[in-house]
């Protein structure tokens, strides 16, 4: 062979490669840009745990190594995400981060990568059964009513209502809310995200008197037939003036904030990751389906991982779009 057709061949060899890198972009990842591990937030809720588990799949898949710290929610805006510890968050609610992400795109060393896709809604949330015995329900007002109040008390409580909040690190504002709107209800705290949906469904099986935190993307709003109590509608000013509202002497006094659900990355994961990154950004997911599959979580029995294992194959297309 001559020396001028060694050199051809040659040639053609490196344009070849070259042509089939730029078709296959996500090839990038696998090698990936940084050995080091993209460490991906677990909170205390069945929803964010599950996408944190999704995204890290596609991310293993595309060569990368995962690791998933346990964060806490509010917090974590400020300190993991700000310096490293984390990479990446999957669920930060309108709902209630609102303050928190403020602070957080405030700092300049995290990036608000966009909406996961479902709107966040979460209030108090009463079984219908619960409107036979307080009739002006879902009307915030109703709730002023000592009869009212006491059909939601348990003994612990009487003659007070009981509402079920969420655990103390979602904050929401619950109890400042019955302070300031002169409820007749003690709020109790639930330990768990998981204790608060049992303690539903225990009540619900029995008829049993429960005014508890429900959230939506969720299973429970359509496993249990029920209403969101329908308090003031919030505005920024609520949260901030005391003269804002139904009392002059106190914040809070309207119904949580509704909206999205963000995604949030630390600052440098775009440059150590890029592929990842893109991942992270395109990500998106739908409502009916986050709730079927929390609910197979939850309900059912299966593990986080198995369901995450389940969607990345039958959206293997969707994702290797997101990574080109």
């Amino acid at each position: 062979m001559s020396l001028r057709n060694m050199i051809s061949r040659l040639s053609m060899g490196a344009l070849t490669l070259a042509a089939a890198s730029a078709l296959t972009p996500s090839a990038q990842a696998a090698a990936p840009e940084s050995n080091d591990p993209i460490k991906i937030a677990l909170f205390d809720w069945t929803s964010v745990n599950l996408n944190a588990k999704i995204l890290g799949g596609i991310l293993e898949k595309l060569g990368y190594t995962v690791e998933y710290p346990t964060a806490d929610y509010l917090s974590s805006l400020t300190t993991g995400l700000t310096n490293g510890d984390l990479a990446v968050a999957m669920e930060f609610w309108d709902t209630t981060a609102g303050e928190a992400m403020k602070a957080s795109d405030a700092t300049g060393q995290t990036e608000r990568l966009g909406a996961l896709g479902p709107k966040a809604k979460e209030e108090w949330w009463y079984p219908e059964y619960m409107k036979e015995k307080c009739p002006g329900l879902p009307n915030w007002e109703a709730l002023k009513d000592p009869k009212c109040a006491e059909a939601f008390s348990t003994a612990e409580t009487a003659p007070n209502g009981r509402y079920l909040g969420g655990p103390v690190t979602w904050e929401g504002f619950d109890d400042e809310r019955a302070a300031a709107l002169k409820l007749p209800f003690t709020v109790i705290h639930a330990g768990t995200d998981a204790a608060m949906f049992a303690e539903l469904d225990s009540a619900f099986q029995r008829k049993a008197p429960i005014m508890l935190w429900v959230y939506s993307p969720h299973w429970a709003p359509a496993k249990y037939k029920g209403e969101w109590v329908e308090f003031p509608d919030y505005t920024p000013e609520c949260y901030t003036d005391p003269k804002w509202g139904v009392n002059l002497d106190a914040k809070y006094d309207c119904g949580k904030p509704h909206g999205e659900i963000w995604k949030y990355s630390w600052a440098g994961m775009k440059d150590k990751w890029p592929v990842a990154y893109k991942v992270a950004k395109n990500y998106t997911i739908d409502t009916d389906e986050l709730n079927k599959m929390s609910g197979q979580i939850d309900l059912e029995g299966k593990t986080p991982e198995d369901v995450a294992a389940a969607w990345i194959a039958a959206h293997e297309a969707d994702w290797k779009a997101w990574a080109e």
